[in-house]
């Protein structure tokens, strides 16, 4: 083995070094009995990540124009709530966000299909503290998402 090749594997992670050695971990959201690709499949942290920025954005909107009346202190305080109360009553209800939606995403619960109002709470809550959404598992789902039952899919 050449020093390329030591940190080659140092740079790319334990994962890509296991893979190599013959490891074969399978495709994200395999061991949920999800698809590997198209509607249904595991979403990508890029889309992921762009829905919520829409929905923070949106809710900076709400928060900025409609409850402050301008920017001040409050105005991330309020954004938060609002996050929190547009998180919990449209994936309890309907599945998604308008960033999700947007971004052609869908919360599921794992066993039912669809997630019902507590799961969206339980979520939204752990999602508004962030760390639990920023620990994730092999399959791709945040820790919220672990404790809720649930994934986030394509549509």
């Amino acid at each position: 083995m050449d020093n390329r090749d030591a940190i080659g594997s140092w740079l790319s992670g334990p994962r890509e070094a296991a893979e190599r050695a013959g490891v074969d971990f399978g495709y994200r959201g395999e061991q949920l009995g999800l698809p590997e690709e198209g509607p249904g499949s595991i979403a990508r942290p890029g889309r992921r990540f762009g829905a919520l920025i829409v929905d923070w954005g949106l809710c900076l909107l709400i928060a900025y124009g409609l409850i402050t009346h301008g920017y001040d202190r409050a105005t991330g305080n309020w954004a938060l709530l609002v996050f929190f109360l547009l998180g919990v009553l449209t994936v309890g209800t309907l599945g998604f966000t308008p960033g999700k939606r947007l971004f052609g995403l869908r919360v599921i619960a794992l066993d039912t299909g669809r997630p019902n109002p507590l799961r969206a709470l339980l979520r939204t809550a752990l999602l508004c503290v962030a760390v639990p959404a920023l620990i994730w598992d092999r399959d791709g789902r945040g820790l919220h998402d672990r404790l809720a039952r649930t994934a986030e899919v394509r549509i």
